[in-house]
């Protein structure tokens, strides 16, 4: 029998599989830039104020140790008079002014392509648009500050631009050994959502303006380089439709407003006819000088130790957050969450010190694995059924437990490196039923086949929200038609009285060793988890309730489907790192396992956290929703959910041949819909997924405003 890898770390007369290295990484210097009272001197119950600390850590890597070598293109680095590789890093603190009165955790968010998240997820009353997110001028209902966390943001994807207060990272170039500067194939998938005739070459779905491009080696783009390689753009509807090449003399590396006059650029990228939205670009060119963005994993690690072990920095700068015994604990949301899980595969929870860098990780929204160890990585990049389909997000291991993979040969799991070394943190793995549809989120609790299902290791639970979409819906989200690219309206199943219960069970673990609930995900085992056609949706009519265009269930026909995908010889794809020589990938022939959760005769999933508005719903509430006319129709509207509204009376729903009940059938009298809230409100508190002060806020609403038909 296995020991559970923190059981591990209990029992010191075990010896370690490595080692504990002296130091050969590290933050050398904290540079503090402004202190300023956080949200206006406000005070947050017995914790009182905070402040709001922004600085900049200084660092260095020693390409010689073991547990760097793993950095692509670290050993092409410049380096100090010391042998050492450095790194810049933006770094803010958000902390109580009396630090004896937190809660002893420091919670570091993994930022999601340079944006806070986390105040957002957890905080009732954040604004949504991202530049609040990250100017944090309101703290909401405070819940956050109340229970005492000191948050701690720092940036680690170096192709971030600075800007909207977004944190970045500052890291080297590699050359050559004789110095002169590397090339390497570059696939940049572009797309637009207004009609324009210059992109940048990082102009993707999630990148668009604030990601850095990788310079082309030649602006003579019909000009073939010493090797017979032509850079080649092609254009299509939707991510399955063949590539219909774009003539060479239609485009060119530069701008051209006015479509005619072009100005070369090493960045940027001329369409004489115009990029439209709703349409993918493929464009492959040969790119030069590749960052070392590797090192933002050493970045987190090092700050983490650093800001845990150490009262100041080698200059003799006070580190603002010491605290004696606090626990580390990580948290990211989706691209943010897959950098955490790559961070664990890759073995950076372990400190160079020695013992873990973190105590404790919450990846949220995020499975698979990153391809930040890549040169010409484009972590910015996802997962998605029509966009980003084919970049390197889904690797084998696709699991924190060890298990061989039939379709690769190899035998992995995500805790491998870091249960060797016993320094594996605790997890929660916190997701919804929008990854399951779209992005691929059963491969984490299931054998690569989905065939059978497959237990969490010791010191990991998985939480599937149920009947939820990639991000909480915000009353910025449309409700009536045309819903952005979307078919149908976006899912208002909430996500956050959810977490702010997980938080707080993860805190209690982390910090107290209080068991957290038990894992609740779909299961092959009770059939709560099938293969897509297993999926018994209703029949929903088209045109009916919630402003539905088309029957709801043909999106039973997507999915969003894994093969092996092979990048070429030098690509490590067990390490979702290396450097990328095919593009586009070969993909194989066979398919991974990729099952969706089953639903009930609502159409909303039977399994994992069933929230208050799934458990008492006006309506059917889905992981999916598809793409409008001319914006990949069809496919999954990307990150996006469905709600489709319960009709108000028998007589509607008779009349629109729907089999849902309707809302007056279900409800008959607003006291029944309030005991029915109050039932599922107790019995979520009672499970450790709902915090009291929460479900009584529901209970309330409920009696206030009655049964409403939609969010």
């Amino acid at each position: 029998m296995r020991l559970g890898h923190w059981a591990a770390m209990a029992a010191v007369s075990m010896p370690l599989t490595i080692a504990a290295p002296t130091v050969e990484a590290k933050v050398v210097r904290l540079e503090i830039v402004r202190t300023e009272p956080a949200f206006g001197g406000q005070s947050f119950g017995a914790v009182g104020a905070y402040q709001r600390v922004f600085a900049r850590a200084h660092g260095e890597v020693d390409p010689a140790s073991p547990l760097n070598a793993i950095i692509q293109d670290l050993e092409l680095a410049p380096r100090n008079a010391r042998g050492r590789v450095e790194y810049t890093t933006d770094v803010e603190f958000l902390k109580p002014v009396d630090m004896a009165r937190g809660n002893g955790t420091l919670l570091f968010e993994v930022l999601n392509r340079g944006n806070k998240l986390a105040v957002n997820a957890f905080n009732n009353g954040i604004p949504l648009p991202v530049p609040e997110r990250n100017a944090l001028t309101t703290a909401g209902d405070g819940h956050l500050f109340a229970t005492g966390h000191t948050l701690v943001w720092f940036g680690w994807q170096a192709d971030v631009l600075p800007g909207a207060s977004r944190l970045t990272l500052s890291v080297p170039t590699a050359r050559n050994a004789d110095g002169s500067p590397i090339t390497g194939l570059v696939r940049a998938e572009l797309t637009t959502a207004a009609p324009t005739r210059t992109l940048n070459l990082s102009s993707g779905w999630f990148t668009g303006l604030t990601h850095a491009s990788y310079a082309t080696a030649s602006t003579a783009h019909r000009t073939a380089f010493p090797d017979g390689f032509v850079p080649t753009m092609t254009v299509r509807a939707k991510e399955q439709d063949r590539r219909q090449p774009v003539d060479a003399t239609e485009w060119a590396f530069g701008s051209c407003p006015d479509g005619t006059t072009i100005t070369p650029s090493e960045t940027q990228i001329c369409l004489r006819a115009g990029f439209q939205p709703g349409r993918l670009y493929e464009l492959i060119y040969r790119a030069k000088d590749p960052t070392v963005t590797g090192l933002g994993f050493a970045a987190m690690r090092d700050l983490a130790d650093f800001l845990r072990t150490q009262r100041q920095d080698e200059v003799g700068t006070a580190n603002p957050v010491h605290r004696e015994g606090a626990r580390t604990l990580v948290f990211g949301s989706s691209q943010s969450g897959r950098m955490i899980r790559s961070f664990i595969h890759l073995g950076f929870n372990h400190a160079e010190g020695g013992g873990r860098a973190f105590d404790g990780a919450f990846p949220h929204i995020g499975g698979g694995l990153m391809p930040l160890n890549v040169r010409f990585g484009q972590p910015g990049r996802a997962w998605g059924d029509q966009v980003d389909h084919l970049f390197p997000a889904y690797d084998f291991p696709f699991s924190y437990a060890r298990q061989h993979d039939p379709l690769t040969g190899r035998t992995q799991g995500v805790l491998d490196r870091c249960e060797a070394s016993a320094t594996c943190p605790r997890i929660f793995h916190v997701a919804t039923a929008l990854e399951i549809w779209e992005g691929r989120q059963s491969l984490g609790f299931t054998d690569p086949l989905g065939s059978r299902d497959v237990p969490d290791p010791n010191g990991v639970r998985t939480y599937i929200m149920a009947s939820t979409q990639h991000g909480a819906w915000a009353a910025a989200m449309p409700t009536q038609a045309p819903f952005g690219n979307c078919q149908q309206q976006p899912n208002p199943n909430p996500q956050r009285e959810t977490m702010r219960a997980l938080l707080a069970a993860f805190t209690a673990w982390i910090r107290d060793d209080v068991p957290p609930p038990a894992s609740a995900i779909p299961r092959i085992a009770d059939g709560s988890l099938v293969a897509p056609h297993q999926v018994r949706f209703p029949a929903i009519p088209a045109n009916g309730f919630g402003g539905v265009t088309r029957p709801a269930v043909r999106a039973l026909r997507v999915h969003n489907p894994l093969q092996v995908l092979d990048f070429g010889p030098g690509f490590r794809p067990g390490d979702s790192s290396g450097v990328i020589s095919i593009e586009p990938p070969r993909a194989g022939t066979a398919s991974y396992g990729v099952l969706m959760p089953q639903v009930d005769a609502d159409g909303n999933d039977v399994a994992g956290v069933r929230s208050v508005h799934l458990q008492v719903p006006v309506g059917t509430y889905t992981g999916w929703n598809l793409g409008r006319a001319d914006r990949f129709e069809d496919g999954f509207c990307s990150l996006s959910g469905s709600f489709v509204a319960f009709a108000a009376t028998r007589a509607e729903r008779l009349a629109a041949g729907d089999t849902r009940p309707s809302l007056e059938e279900r409800y008959p009298t607003n006291d029944a819909y309030v005991a029915a809230v109050r039932r599922a409100a107790d019995g979520l508190v009672a499970q450790g997924f709902l915090l009291r002060v929460d479900a009584d806020s529901l209970i309330a609403q409920a009696e206030k405003d009655g049964v409403r038909k939609g969010p």
